[in-house]
Parts: C-alpha cells; sequence; structure tokens
C-alpha cells in the first residue's frame, strides 16, 4: 500500500471524465429506469383493475379496488424494496458489488413479466398473482439501490462523483416519464380499436373484455431494460475499492482499473501492506464515527419518502379531487387510464426529470447538504401553498395554477432530497460498511414510502363518509393530508445537519480509511 492511498485508488480519484463513466452511468442507470418504471407504473392501473374486477351491478361509480387490496397492490412492492435493500446491501459487502449485481436485475426481469401473468380469472386469485410478483420484483429492486449508488461511487473520480451518482438515479424521472408515455400509447391504440361507452350510459360495456390486457402489458413490458442490460452487469470488473481495501487484493484492483482506465498502474508491494484498524457494523467503535451520520442519512430517506411516494402514487387522486380529471362515471375504462397517464407524463415532463437533471447538473458546485437543505424547505413551502388555500385551487379557472405548484413541489423534490438521500449514503461510510449502510438507509426511505402509501390512501379520503371511496372510512380530506406532508417535511430539514459535506473529498478521506491506515502503519512502524 502507498503512504495514505492504494495507486489505483489515487488513479480513480484523479481519472478525467471518460467513456468507461458514461457507460457505468448507463448499465446502473438502466436498472433505475427499470425501477421507477415498474414502481409507479401501478398507479396508471390501478383504477383500471378496479373496474374489471372490483364492478358492482347497478352502482352510480365503477368499481374500485376495496381498501386492503389497494393498499396490498401499492405497498407489498414496497415491502419487497424495503428487504432487498437490507438483504443485497449486506450481501454487496459480504461477496462484493459484482457477483450479487446481476442477480437482481435477473429478479427484476422474471417478475415483471409474472406480474402480468395471472393464475385464475377471479378477482382474488388475479390480486393475490399480482401481489406475490410485485413482492419479489420489489426485492430485487431493491437491491439495486445500494449496489447501483456503491459501484457508481466506488467507480468515480473525486471531482464529478456526486453528478455520476445523480445521474444514475436521475434515470428513474425517464422511468417515470417512458411509462406514462407507453400507457397513453397503448390506451389511445385499444381505443381506437375497441371504443367503449361512460359508464354513465352503459356500466358493464364501458370496460371492454379487451382492457384486461392494457395492464397486462404495461407492466410486463418493465421487463425488457431490465434483460437488455444484463450482459453489460455481468461483464463489469469488480470495484477497485472493494477488491484493494475489503478483498485485501491490491494487484487485482490495479489490474482491473488498468483495463478500465487504459493506463498502467502498478500493483502495490505485498511486504508494505499493512491492515488497518478492524472495528464491526454497530460496533461501540461504528457507532462513534459514523452512528450520527447514519442516522441522519436514514431519517432524512426517510421523511422525505413519506411525501414523495404519497404525491407520486396518488396523482390520479389529487387530480381528481380537482377536477383535472374528470369524474369517473362520464369516462370508459381505456379513458380514464389515457386520462391519468397524461397528467402524469406532464408533471414527470415539466417538474420530475428537469428537477433531477438540476441535481445533477449542479451537485458537485453547490454540494449535497445546500441542495438538500434547499430542497426540504420549499417542499414544506409549496405543500402549505398549495393545502391552505386548497378551496381556491378547486374552482376551474384555478386548475392551472394547482398544477404548476404541484410541480414545483416534485420539482424540488428530485432537485432536493429525494437525489441526495441517494447519493450521501455512497460516500460517507468505510467502503467494508458502504452497501450496507447506504442498504439501512435506503430501506429506511422505503419505510417511509410505506407510512406514505397506506396512510395517505386513508388520510386523503373524502371527510364525508358518503363521499369517500367505497368502503373507506373518511379521512381527512386532500387539504388536511397535504398540510401533514408539509409538517412531515420540517424535520427533514434539521436532520440535514446530521449528515457531512461530501463535496470534493476522497471516499477514503471522507471514511476516515486514510487516517486509520496512517496510524496503524506509524503503531507498527514503532513496534
Amino acid at each position: 500500500m502507498a503512504k495514505e492511498q492504494i495507486q489505483a485508488l489515487n488513479a480513480l480519484d484523479a481519472a478525467k471524465t471518460q467513456w468507461y463513466h458514461f457507460t457505468t452511468i448507463f448499465i446502473a442507470g438502466m436498472g433505475f429506469f427499470t425501477d421507477a418504471y415498474d414502481l409507479f407504473c401501478i398507479s396508471l392501473v390501478t383504477k383500471l383493475l378496479g373496474r374489471i374486477y372490483y364492478h358492482v351491478d347497478g352502482a352510480a361509480k365503477p368499481g374500485t379496488l376495496p381498501p386492503n387490496v389497494a393498499a396490498a397492490v401499492n405497498g407489498v412492492a414496497f415491502c419487497g424494496t424495503l428487504s432487498g435493500q437490507l438483504f443485497f446491501g449486506w450481501l454487496g459487502d459480504k461477496m462484493g458489488r459484482k457477483k450479487v449485481y446481476g442477480i437482481t436485475l435477473m429478479l427484476m426481469t422474471i417478475c415483471s413479466i409474472g406480474s402480468g401473468l395471472s393464475f385464475g380469472h377471479r378477482a382474488k386469485s388475479v390480486m393475490a398473482t399480482l401481489c406475490f410478483f410485485r413482492f419479489w420484483l420489489g426485492f430485487g429492486i431493491g437491491g439495486d439501490y445500494p449496489l447501483s449508488a456503491t459501484i457508481m461511487s466506488e467507480y468515480s473520480n473525486k471531482k464529478t462523483r456526486g453528478a455520476f451518482i445523480a445521474a444514475v438515479f436521475a434515470m428513474q424521472g425517464f422511468g417515470i416519464l417512458v411509462g406514462g408515455m407507453f400507457a397513453i400509447m397503448i390506451s389511445v391504440a385499444f381505443k381506437n380499436w375497441f371504443d367503449a361507452p361512460p359508464y354513465e350510459v352503459d356500466p358493464v360495456g364501458s370496460t371492454v373484455a379487451q382492457s384486461d390486457y392494457i395492464w397486462r402489458i404495461i407492466v410486463m413490458v418493465g421487463a425488457l431494460p431490465a434483460a437488455l442490460t444484463y450482459y453489460w452487469r455481468i461483464k463489469m470488473p469488480e470495484t477497485a475499492r472493494y477488491t484493494a481495501l475489503v478483498a485485501k487484493n491490491t494487484e487485482k484492483a490495479a489490474a482491473d482499473m488498468s483495463k478500465v482506465l487504459q493506463i498502467d498502474i502498478q500493483a502495490e508491494p505485498k511486504e508494505e501492506e499493512t491492515e488497518a484498524k478492524s472495528f464491526g457494523l454497530f460496533s461501540k467503535e461504528f457507532l462513534g464515527r459514523h452512528g450520527v451520520h447514519l442516522l441522519g442519512t436514514a431519517t432524512t430517506w426517510f421523511l422525505l419518502d413519506i411525501a414523495f411516494y404519497s404525491q407520486n402514487l396518488f396523482q390520479k387522486d389529487i387530480f381528481s379531487a380537482i377536477g383535472w380529471i374528470p369524474p369517473t362515471k362520464t369516462m370508459n375504462a381505456i379513458e380514464e387510464v389515457y386520462r391519468i397517464a397524461r397528467a402524469q407524463t406532464l408533471i414527470a415532463l415539466c417538474s420530475t426529470v428537469p428537477g433531477y437533471w438540476f441535481t445533477v447538473a449542479l451537485i458537485d458546485k453547490i454540494g449535497r447538504f445546500a441542495i438538500q437543505l434547499m430542497g426540504f424547505f420549499f417542499m414544506t413551502v409549496f405543500m402549505f401553498a398549495l393545502a391552505i388555500p386548497y378551496e381556491h385551487w378547486t374552482k376551474k379557472d384555478n386548475r392551472i395554477g394547482f398544477v404548476v405548484m404541484y410541480s414545483l413541489t416534485f420539482f424540488f423534490a428530485n432537485f432536493g432530497p429525494n437525489a441526495t438521500t441517494f447519493v450521501v449514503p455512497a460516500e460517507i461510510f468505510p467502503a467494508r460498511f458502504r452497501s450496507t449502510c447506504h442498504g439501512i438507509s435506503s430501506a429506511a426511505g422505503k419505510l417511509g414510502a410505506i407510512v406514505g402509501a397506506f396512510g395517505f390512501l386513508y388520510l386523503a379520503q373524502n371527510k364525508d363518509k358518503n363521499k369517500a371511496d367505497a368502503g373507506y372510512p373518511a379521512g381527512i380530506g386532500v387539504k388536511n393530508a397535504l398540510i401533514v406532508l408539509g409538517v412531515v417535511n420540517i424535520p427533514g430539514f434539521f436532520f440535514t445537519f446530521l449528515v457531512p459535506e461530501a463535496n470534493g473529498r476522497s471516499l477514503e478521506d471522507i471514511s476516515g480509511e486514510n487516517d486509520d491506515y496512517v496510524a496503524t502503519r506509524e503503531e507498527s512502524e514503532q513496534q
């Protein structure tokens, strides 16, 4: 080992932006493209599932998923994701990032296809199949979080590391956008082939038998991008930081990085190697050094995801509440899918995608800390601006204003904590715990998503039980639900102060691994 750093790691830190950086962003990013497509495409088709499988003869409104089924369909993938983040995060540190990286994509491919298949035609069997495969789909998606972030972090140079990790995460925006656009294309095609009257004219005829194919096609197409990038994932070399610092094989690290960087890197001589001080995860030493940081990354991600996923999954309900999507009884089933997809695509195009790329452009200039604080602050401001004068926004003339304000909350989530909470845990922990700590932080986020997904479903119901969706108790209304989400962002702002700034520093410097090595070397020289 060199005096302060292994030469391969020095070369990585100092490397100019090269082609391999972009191929790594693409390979890791396509996983996130698939993640977002798979997680959010379900919100495009839940209303359709209600019409097909829960139609009630003589009802004034089309069928909707019962509360327990809606919660399961929306939330089961998050439960799988949380489990996958913890399991694959731990496995990535034990076995290496590369060895388990292909498994997550394979799971996502198989389970995307499985989600669109059903064992039986009855509502119970269809929903059971969907929930089963969406749990394991989530499990694969969960593994992608710590592995992709850690791999991109460990491959990057000091100067543009934040932008590269954020670019991987920004592919989520394209996944949401493409999901909406694909749903528009499918619904328009089916509408042209199988037109039907609105529900109020013909309740049964408004949902044509062929509409059952629409949701299946939409959820199954998520398998394509995952399958297409599988080959490149298994061909990636292990990261030099894992090979050198965890597996302790400096020759292999140097050889791998020589190929990747296309420069000659000398392996460190064996006799100079000195074992750095070692301590375990959750040991007293770890908690003393990194406990506060882990608390900071986990709490900020938890609080952000309560608001972020509530808003994302229930856009259709918010749009219906303000009248941007017409009453369900005035549309047929395919028209409703089209309207929901169009609204979500517009939000993705105007705010979600630009927000991510603003982060990519500015994260290495203004730093992670400033972006996260600013994001939490403005999310709170815009949620209160939507919620407090809520009656004003529901008037027909003011709907465009509502959509603009609503878009801005998404913009500042993505040009803010939604991106930075993903980036920072991949930078501030030691190599041997990096994947595990990212998994713990992201699992805390998914716990927030579960709270948001299940909680908002009930909270946002109308205060008048008669106007609430079938089977739901009276809620606190969309206005008060938005106030609650705004309040949740406030502690996120303050917990950000627990997390150190990683901008422009080497991973070994931030995590203290350099200091450990130097201290151990000095001790061994004195003996």
